[in-house]
């Protein structure tokens, strides 16, 4: 209850300052950073919960990587929703061009895309359906965390303000750091397993 509550303040507080007529001088920009930002701030939360399992030896902070990264995906859906609908109106032409011609919509699109089949595959019943294949799957968060993170840099670098996104860059390579670190040491120990392994076979 208390993650919900968290996950959706920042929701909460949307509708308010809209029944409030807070939402700036320009709401649809304001509601689209918000949205924004919050699906960010999400993903990173979700990549932090291994690495903090880990140092800390808190095991049961892994239930609580499936709903944050449902959070995650809620607000990037949000943010996509926002664009189609109230700043394109449905123009898919204009889109497509968005797509093609801008280069933050060009790294946001498929960083929101890519988040589809992991929301999808998030169940049990995925889980065992695609056994070892559902890791493979889900390190797709990486690819699209990164392109989020571009895609945040460079529609800030606009208005050369790009403080919060070289922020969030710092967090994604520390966890990336973290993660290449870990598949390298699992690699080591499994190798020195081996050559044990070998030792003890011939003698």
């Amino acid at each position: 209850m208390l993650l919900w509550t968290l996950c959706l303040t920042p929701l909460g507080l949307l509708v308010w300052r809209g029944f409030h007529d807070e939402l700036t001088a320009n709401p649809l920009e304001f509601i689209q950073h918000r949205t924004g930002y919050c699906a960010l701030t999400l993903i990173m939360v979700t990549l932090s919960i291994t690495p903090l399992r880990r140092i800390t030896g808190w095991n049961r902070i892994i239930q609580l990587r499936r709903p944050l990264g449902l959070f995650a995906f809620f607000y990037a859906t949000l943010h996509f929703l926002t664009y189609l609908v109230f700043d394109q109106f449905f123009d898919f032409a204009a889109i497509v061009d968005d797509i093609a011609k801008r280069p933050y919509i060009t790294v946001g699109f498929p960083a929101f895309v890519l988040l589809i089949p992991l929301a999808i595959t998030s169940t049990k019943g995925w889980i065992r359906r695609l056994g070892k294949r559902w890791q493979l799957v889900h390190r797709l968060v990486y690819v699209s965390a990164t392109l989020a993170v571009l895609h945040f840099f460079w529609k800030r670098s606009v208005k050369e303000d790009v403080f919060e996104p070289l922020v969030f860059a710092g967090i994604l390579a520390c966890l990336l750091a973290f993660r290449l670190a870990r598949g390298r040491g699992a690699e080591l120990l499994r190798s020195a397993l081996r050559r044990r392994s070998g030792e003890l076979a011939e003698n």
